[in-house]
């Protein structure tokens, strides 16, 4: 045999045990009429994937078997609204740490504004008796991901709490500093506002206005993006457009997360998250809603419909009627051409369950903030496209033990 092909053949045998063993790689490759032309450049698209298949014991605990495309945990893509969940989980940590009787998720509350851009809130139409609460908050963030709802939370749980968490729980790759949508950076971002909670105009909690003096850094590359970007004058301004400044979840942060919430039991005592059952039950309520099953806060508008917030498996499709067998636990982001969804699937007929999360990014021109992005063409039939082939081949893979998905079927 040739020298040259006998090296060849060396240097890509671990290449190749690889692919046989990653079944991610496989559904790519074996998919190209989905797959082919968008990973002739995956770099370009800053594809990342991770897949997790799930095992059950005989005592029905899950056991988890990873895998990954792509993923690179200091490469910066923005995060979006991913952020939003981690957030509404440390809402509830909070709450339980404060532990004041009255003081709950629906308690009615005030927020003030002390400094800069912030803005009070006395009054929350959307709610069934017309004031803001913490709950109704956490709702609207996980049934159409509403931005001033998640800037409502980071303001109460506040930026120096919120990364405090996520380093104790092993998010260490990722910070969150400032509000979504209103130009939040500097030192606007820095102060949140204060809060007073209250029923029948009885005082019960009050929080002041808090300050963080700290800096998150972290060691990233790619910070710098595309051939230029619009201002806040829409002037094209002719250089990359700089991240430097932004919020970072990176993908096996968020992945990881979901498994913590959904799998609590499968971690140490201390390594989970301070929710009460309740909380969990919350949370994955609606997490897994449809927004046009929702009555408080209502959502029949036809801009919101049943896979509005569904990325991976649904693509977001307004014309899909979603399986009634089906049920998935989620948050999305999109913004600046990223397109993200973190997913915990369930199929309760044929016993299916896996985590799958998955970033594309799609900004064919290279500029940014001129609002021209290819999300319907590219990222949402992209991470459609994938869930459903992950879900084919879960439906094939065999288990030594069914999962028992009582825990979940109150939220169908």
């Amino acid at each position: 045999m040739n020298l040259k092909i006998i090296l060849l053949t060396i240097i890509m045998l671990p290449m190749l045990a690889k692919s046989q063993i990653n079944p991610i790689e496989k559904i790519l490759i074996n998919h190209p009429e989905f797959f082919k032309e968008i990973l002739s450049d995956p770099n370009q698209k800053e594809i990342q994937i991770i897949y997790t298949q799930i095992n059950r014991d005989q005592n029905n605990i899950a056991h988890f078997k990873t895998y990954s495309y792509n993923v690179d945990k200091h490469h910066y893509f923005y995060p979006a609204s991913t952020i939003k969940l981690p957030t509404a989980i440390f809402t509830l940590e909070k709450l339980n740490e404060i532990n004041i009787t009255g003081l709950d998720k629906k308690t009615s509350l005030k927020i003030g504004k002390e400094y800069g851009k912030q803005t009070a809130i006395t009054e929350d139409l959307s709610a069934e008796n017309g004031f803001p609460s913490l709950a109704n908050y956490i709702k609207k963030i996980l049934l159409v991901s509403d931005n001033d709802a998640y800037n409502r939370l980071y303001e109460f749980v506040g930026r120096q709490e919120i990364n405090k968490k996520l380093k104790h729980y092993g998010f260490k790759n990722s910070r969150i500093i400032s509000r979504l949508s209103v130009g939040d950076n500097g030192e606007n971002a820095r102060y949140t506002n204060p809060f007073t909670f209250y029923n029948n105009n009885q005082i019960i909690y009050q929080q002041a206005q808090q300050y963080d003096d700290k800096d998150y850094h972290l060691k990233l590359k790619g910070l710098l993006k595309g051939e230029g970007y619009m201002d806040s004058k829409d002037s094209l301004i002719k250089k990359p457009f700089n991240f430097a400044d932004k919020n970072v979840f990176q993908l096996k942060d968020q992945h990881f997360l979901m498994q913590k919430l959904m799998f609590p039991e499968s971690f140490p005592i201390n390594k989970q998250f301070k929710l009460s059952e309740s909380d969990y039950q919350f949370l994955y309520t609606y997490m897994s809603k449809y927004p046009t099953e929702n009555t408080n806060p209502s959502y029949q508008n036809p801009a919101y419909y049943p896979t509005y917030c569904k990325f991976l498996f649904y693509g977001a499709d307004k014309n899909i009627t979603p399986n009634s067998n089906i049920r998935i636990f989620n948050k999305v982001g999109d913004a600046y051409g990223y397109t993200i969804d973190n997913i915990y699937f369930i199929d309760y007929k044929n016993k299916v369950e896996f985590i799958l999360s998955a970033v594309i990014q799609s900004n064919n021109n290279q500029i940014y903030n001129d609002n021209t992005y290819e999300y319907e063409t590219i990222c949402l039939p992209f991470l459609k496209n994938l869930g459903q082939k992950v879900y084919e081949l879960e439906l094939k893979r065999t288990k030594k033990y069914e999962p028992q998905l009582d825990k979940f079927i109150p939220y169908q």
